[in-house]
């Protein structure tokens, strides 16, 4: 029986009724990313908004086997007689957070058998790191052999109900105290470890080890902002296995150094090199942002000391979070000067006057100072 009333999910992420969940996990990515409020700003579009909430509940309802099939049997109205029993839909945010890294860990139930964490380190730019950015990663990893659905057998057929156990996994053994005494115990059965059952026939595609290596391709979203040191979580992205529920994909972010600007948390710092000339009379220079923009550096009638730090409002990297009017650190420009080597006697002289002294060690200027000057100076 196929849905026939409410909303059509395949139609929605416009995947076939028989698309696998990797072409549905594959057009969810693109299709969400399309319609994320942040990305459709312009005036509050509230139908795009609507579209990715649609996305989100489509996705999650095809992505689950359970939903999937109760879904197309009884339809959206069999989905919701079903929630009504226990959770309805989760949020599309924190799906989407999930699926492109949500930079937060989900508490897993004791019991479940979790494999192992993958850790990488993902370098990008303090460019990136300003503007945002989505990056498409490859990543290798073990996958269920999907010849066998991780069976490890050539076919359902080949999978036996194990002679030794019976199918139950255990077998009881006794053991021998004492003549006529003996201990009886369950252990877990050697011949199908524990499984009940045995493989007659091995796939022949992963040779029986149910699984193989494999890729999957993550878009790490970086949100502008974003600290040096942050963790972006893709669940359940790592190795898979049959018998085990994939541990967390974990992206560490490391800045790469920067040509032109440190970062300190929010406030960004750099140097300028100005001649002496324009510390003494004054500038208008500018300076390439992080996106781009041009920065306007100026100093009127004021004298720019070395070291001299003007503190640019509202220029620095943006605060995480501050969604619609997004905020801003400050950008600190420190000045040094580069002073020239030489002057010639004609800039000498143009220099003492316009400060109103001598120049000391002027041959020209020399001979007028009084004898009791050189005198008193050869002394000292």
């Amino acid at each position: 029986m196929v849905a026939a009333v409410g909303a059509d999910y395949y139609q929605v992420l416009g995947v076939s009724r028989t698309a696998t969940v990797k072409e549905i996990k594959k057009q969810y990515k693109v299709l969400s990313k399309k319609y994320h409020p942040d990305k459709n700003q312009n005036g509050n579009d509230k139908e795009a908004h609507d579209k990715f909430v649609e996305v989100a509940a489509a996705y999650e309802v095809l992505s689950d086997s359970e939903k999937r099939s109760i879904y197309d049997r009884y339809g959206e109205e069999g989905l919701k007689q079903q929630q009504g029993q226990g959770q309805g839909f989760h949020d599309p945010f924190d799906i989407f957070a999930q699926f492109f890294g949500g930079g937060h860990r989900h508490q897993h139930a004791e019991q479940e058998r979790r494999g192992p964490e993958m850790r990488l380190e993902l370098e990008v730019t303090l460019e990136e790191l300003y503007s945002g950015k989505s990056i498409e990663i490859e990543v290798s990893k073990q996958i269920v052999c999907p010849h066998c659905n991780g069976s490890g057998a050539r076919s359902s057929e080949d999978v036996v109900t194990c002679s030794t156990c019976q199918g139950h996994g255990v077998r009881i053994v006794k053991h021998m105290l004492a003549p006529g005494m003996f201990q009886q115990f369950r252990q877990t059965c050697d011949q199908c470890g524990g499984q009940g059952k045995t493989i007659r026939a091995h796939c022949p595609v992963c040779e029986g080890t149910k699984v193989q290596r494999g890729s999957e391709q993550l878009t790490v979203v970086i949100e502008p902002g974003l600290a040096d040191g942050s963790t972006i979580v893709f669940d359940r992205e790592a190795d898979e296995g049959p018998d085990v529920i994939p541990g967390d994909v974990v992206f560490e972010i490391r800045t790469r150094p920067h040509s032109t600007f440190e970062r300190r948390q929010h406030s960004l710092y750099t140097y300028v090199t100005i001649t002496l000339e324009q510390a003494l009379l004054g500038f208008d220079l500018e300076i390439k942002h992080l996106d781009g923009k041009p920065i306007k550096l100026t100093r009127g009638e004021s004298i720019t000391p070395y070291g001299y730090v003007q503190t640019m409002k509202g220029q620095g990297m943006p605060i995480k979070g501050s969604r619609g009017d997004q905020q801003y650190g400050d950008l600190f420009v420190e000045y040094k000067i580069a002073f020239p080597e030489t002057f010639s006697k004609d800039q000498r002289s143009l220099l003492a006057t316009a400060f109103g002294v001598q120049a000391p060690f002027d041959e020209t200027i020399q001979g007028s100072i009084p004898r009791q000057q050189q005198v008193l100076h050869d002394e000292m």
